[in-house]
């Protein structure tokens, strides 16, 4: 028997038999099968939710979100993440909360450099994070499987074999993690290079060759790619090219007095978000000075809120790009609860250092006074830094279950840190009914994605004569 442990200030955290009993005892209450159950109902109003999120964008930009979302139902599956959230709120719920990434789909997952300039691979998006019941994210990125499988014309049993890849990755590693210390699940990570080699065997030698050559592409994307492809030299000074609509320098958005204002307030952005940092990464950035700010479109989903990348230069002229990304509220918020963070660039930054093995150095929040007189809150990161997304779309079959088994132990080991891995082990068990309840789910949402896919566009489709995605 192993006993309870009781902390020096008097807490008692329950002992591994306690907490596998809790799990196990969650299956009488909500089945593993109940899983299967998709929340959708009559009185859902998925074209309501989104056209409300407008309210709070960037007016110019919101057609342009529109358009992205309106290119494919996987398209429009990125940027529903507030309808999918209120479908997930009336299904059964197992109450077994985790650190959320609030919008797993397989595109917010991706490589990029950490620290110690390794290619990790890892959860890279999260604008949504909240806590929540664990099944949410994997309903979300099972979902996300079969809609991408079928707008690449993958056929029903190869949709299945990919959504089961996912999903027992998922299942099988968050049992693996209840059974390792809470230091070894902390430093866990899935380093790329290190993880690629394993599955040589396993896929064609082509599908390898391509894998390979995208990592050494990722390795490209920092800092200083960045500023060969985003900016130019003009009369001897770096500025930022201009691609409307995606990147917009602020001298063109706004004129004399008002590209002012936009600088001195990106410029109370950088000053005041250093605060939030390590005072070494404090010490680093103060060897940057602000060159130039431009305002950038970002994702799907994302479009509209307010997003600014800033060029800053050392006196050496050694560039370094951040991206200030404004945070609202989680789409979670209204069916799992208020964030305890006030501000929401510091929800967004918590979240992420509690899921991510290994965050950018340069990750931190702050809260501004804007020029219209409202108050809203950034979270800043490096714009690139080795950053990699798979190509989804070009992705064959086996291609993406190998994909998909990267998601799912990646979501595994983010919710190991935050949740209760032996709690979440138990409830899910050794069989693989929990995966073929998350199989049915994820065909039958996908089936109700194709359907408010057609619906978005129709509700849509004038206001995007002339307007490019």
């Amino acid at each position: 028997m192993d006993p309870d442990a009781m902390t020096a200030d008097g807490h008692v955290h329950p002992g591994r038999a306690q907490r596998a009993a809790a799990g196990k005892a969650v299956r009488a209450e909500v089945p593993l099968d109940a899983h299967a159950a998709t929340g959708v109902d009559g009185g859902r109003d998925p074209i309501g939710l989104l056209m409300g999120q407008a309210e709070s964008r960037v007016p110019e930009l919101v057609p342009v979100r529109h358009a992205r979302m309106a290119v494919s139902p996987f398209t429009y599956f990125r940027g529903a993440a507030l309808p999918m959230a209120a479908d997930l709120a009336r299904a059964p719920r197992s109450g077994l909360t985790v650190q959320l990434c609030g919008d797993a789909h397989l595109s917010n997952f991706g490589a990029f450099a950490s620290p110690e300039r390794r290619l990790v691979f890892d959860c890279n998006d999260f604008d949504e994070t909240l806590p929540g019941p664990f099944e949410w994210d994997v309903k979300r990125l099972a979902a996300s499987l079969v809609v991408a499988a079928r707008d690449n014309g993958f056929k029903r049993k190869q949709r299945k074999d990919i959504v089961r890849a996912g999903v027992e990755a998922y299942r099988n590693n968050i049992r693996v993690f209840a059974d390792q210390g809470r230091l070894a699940v902390w430093y866990a990570h899935l380093d790329v290079e290190a993880t690629i080699p394993r599955f040589r065997d396993q896929v064609r030698p082509k599908a390898y060759s391509e894998a390979t050559t995208l990592l050494a592409k990722a390795r490209g994307k920092d800092s200083m790619q960045a500023l060969s492809k985003l900016t130019t030299v003009v009369d001897g000074r770096r500025r930022i090219i201009s691609e409307p609509p995606t990147i917009v320098p602020i001298e063109e958005v706004f004129s004399g007095l008002e590209a002012q204002v936009i600088y001195d307030l990106l410029g109370t952005v950088v000053e005041s978000y250093q605060r939030s940092l390590p005072a070494d990464r404090r010490h680093l950035l103060g060897e940057f000075e602000v060159v130039q700010v431009a305002r950038k479109v970002v994702g799907v989903g994302s479009v509209g809120t307010r997003a600014w990348i800033i060029l800053l230069e050392t006196g050496d002229g050694e560039p370094l790009f951040l991206q200030a990304k404004e945070a609202q509220k989680s789409v979670l918020a209204p069916y799992a609860g208020a964030s305890r963070y006030r501000n929401q660039g510091e929800r967004v930054v918590a979240g992420q250092h509690l899921m991510q093995a290994l965050s950018d150095i340069f990750l931190g929040w702050t809260r501004v006074r804007a020029p219209d007189g409202a108050t809203r809150d950034f979270y800043v990161r490096q714009l690139r830094d080795w950053k990699f997304s798979a190509p989804i779309e070009r992705m064959r079959p086996e291609g993406l279950s190998l994909y998909a088994r990267m998601c799912g132990w990646t979501l595994a080991r983010a919710h190991a840190r935050s949740g209760d891995p032996v709690a979440i082990g138990a409830y899910l068990g050794g069989s693989d009914r929990f995966d073929r309840a998350i199989l049915t789910y994820a065909e039958d949402y996908a089936d109700q994605n194709e359907r408010d896919y057609a619906a978005f566009r129709d509700h849509v489709k004038d206001q995007l004569v002339g307007v490019s995605p």
